[in-house]
């Protein structure tokens, strides 16, 4: 699909309601962090496979911060939002919560489940 002003537009609309619904707190950087990089992975999901080596250095720069910081701030964001989110809304999305008593998702699987349901909406978008 062609990444037209618009359609980046409905992207980023679409992957913030997503993390608000999921309790993701806005306030963190953590929470930009995973929109960017929702919003990278969903054009190139061989960037999952490779968080430590492309993602987290290109969302880095981007920050003006470090990897490692990415990294930290990333999995910061997705514990806030398993302990506090919405039950029904990680259900939902990775088919386990919290009260499954399965661990949260790694940063990768968070990122690349987000994107996957970005792919998934996109002709909504249209």
């Amino acid at each position: 699909m062609k990444n037209t002003e618009n359609t980046l537009l409905k992207r980023k609309n679409f992957v913030t309601k997503l993390m608000l619904d999921l309790g993701v707190p806005a306030h963190l950087k953590g929470y930009h962090y995973i929109r960017t990089a929702v919003l990278m992975t969903v054009d190139d999901m061989e960037l999952v496979s490779s968080v430590t080596k492309l993602l987290y250095p290109d969302i880095a720069k981007e920050y003006k911060t470090t990897g490692q910081k990415v990294e930290r701030a990333i999995r910061n964001a997705i514990e806030v939002s398993w302990q506090r989110g919405n039950m029904d809304a990680m259900e939902r999305i990775f088919g386990f919560s919290a009260h499954t008593g399965k661990g949260r998702p790694t940063n990768s699987e968070y990122i690349a489940r987000l994107a996957d349901e970005l792919q998934l909406h996109e002709e909504e978008l249209l």
